[in-house]
């Protein structure tokens, strides 16, 4: 960022309490783009921010509070730059396209990166998946990222371990280039870029973090940097997920956007959730990363899913029969994939269940004498 004069008013208004990050870019929008006012100006016109940028009272006092920060700003600015650190604001022409294109007004207002900035101008993969991952999903993280590396294509991480740390460690095996996404202010992870130090000032990694210089790693900051390891990357790949966390999370938003995502076609005696994400709607791949047909893999775990249905199904059916129960105890007793609402909708639709009022609550089950769905074995 050339002008130095501006970064710690960057970083006062990108880190306002109580404000979001849309919020925040709307804002900029009106001082950078249709007043062409820089951060300083506006930060100096107080007696402005009323009238010409329709500010309520409680948004002036936020901006008076964070105005007083300004200061400690000022030598967090010039501590960051002495220690090479830069910040790219959401209007320089080095921020990354394709983080703005995907997230659009809600992208971080500002980057604080190390190393080469652009990096983050390439095509760009991210690869995802648990941090407990096994070894067949870390095989398919190597796999990709050196086809990544072989077309000159940057891979995305998140420095966790596991996944993560394995699609950065082969991004560099393979001479590739690769872009370290964060959970924590950049001044924190000074441990990292001492490992990582020949591949950052060669050129082939750039650090990124969207949160305060100083902010220690928290599982809040894990949770909130996922989505711009995904918003960072052009096409993603997902080694391996649980059917919950954010590699689950994240994939379930991206897919909810229209985004195409790439999971690796697991075997039926794994134990994760790559078949429910193909079945959500990801492209199935093989160990290379080329594209499965997804047809006969849907049959299969449609098949699947009507007899683990079934199963659950016959269970509910034998207690049923000696009990009465609400369908809350019967999620009790027995572990079901469905809700509340999806368990009384199935005992509806069975032929041989009996219903009953009980204190206004109703109750669930089964005449002795009544022939069962299912046989009971």
């Amino acid at each position: 960022m050339k002008e130095y004069t501006e970064i710690p008013y960057w970083i006062t208004l990108a880190h306002l309490s109580k404000w979001g990050t849309e919020k925040i870019n709307r804002l900029v929008i009106k001082i950078v783009h249709d007043n062409q006012m820089s951060l300083e100006t506006f930060f100096h016109s107080e007696s402005e921010w009323q009238d010409k940028f329709g500010l309520s009272d409680i948004d002036i006092e936020d901006l008076q509070n964070a105005k007083s920060e300004l200061p400690n700003n000022a030598f967090l600015a010039e501590d960051l730059l002495s220690q090479g650190f830069e910040v790219v604001p959401i209007n320089s022409p080095e921020y990354s396209k394709t983080l703005k294109a995907n997230l659009k007004v809600k992208a971080p207002t500002i980057l604080y990166v190390k190393g080469n900035k652009k990096i983050m101008q390439e095509n760009s993969i991210a690869i995802v998946g648990s941090r407990d991952a096994d070894n067949i999903s870390l095989q398919f993280t190597d796999n990709i990222a050196k086809k990544a590396a072989q077309q000159f294509k940057v891979v995305v991480s998140g420095f966790a371990k596991g996944i993560d740390k394995q699609a950065l460690d082969s991004a560099i095996q393979y001479k590739g280039q690769s872009i370290i996404v964060l959970p924590q202010g950049i001044m924190t992870f000074g441990s990292g870029i001492k490992k990582y130090y020949k591949e950052i000032t060669n050129g082939d990694v750039l650090v990124v973090s969207t949160f305060h210089p100083k902010a220690v790693w928290s599982a809040g900051l894990a949770m909130a940097r996922n989505p711009i390891i995904y918003a960072l990357a052009t096409d993603i790949y997902v080694a391996q997920s649980a059917e919950s966390g954010g590699t689950w999370a994240g994939v379930i938003d991206g897919l909810k956007k229209g985004r195409t995502i790439f999971v690796r076609q697991s075997n039926q005696n794994e134990k994760n959730a790559n078949l429910i994400l193909v079945e959500k709607g990801a492209k199935a791949v093989d160990s290379e990363g080329n594209i499965i047909d997804n047809t006969e893999l849907l049959k299969a775990v449609q098949t699947m899913n009507e007899t683990t249905q079934n199963n659950e199904i016959e269970q509910v059916i034998t207690l049923l029969e000696k009990q009465k129960l609400t369908s809350k105890q019967i999620l009790e007793r027995v572990q079901l994939n469905m809700s509340d609402k999806e368990l009384i909708k199935k005992l509806q639709s069975l032929p041989n269940i009996q219903t009953t009022k009980k204190s206004n609550k109703v109750h669930y089950f089964i005449m002795k004498d009544m022939p069962t769905l299912f046989p009971i074995k």
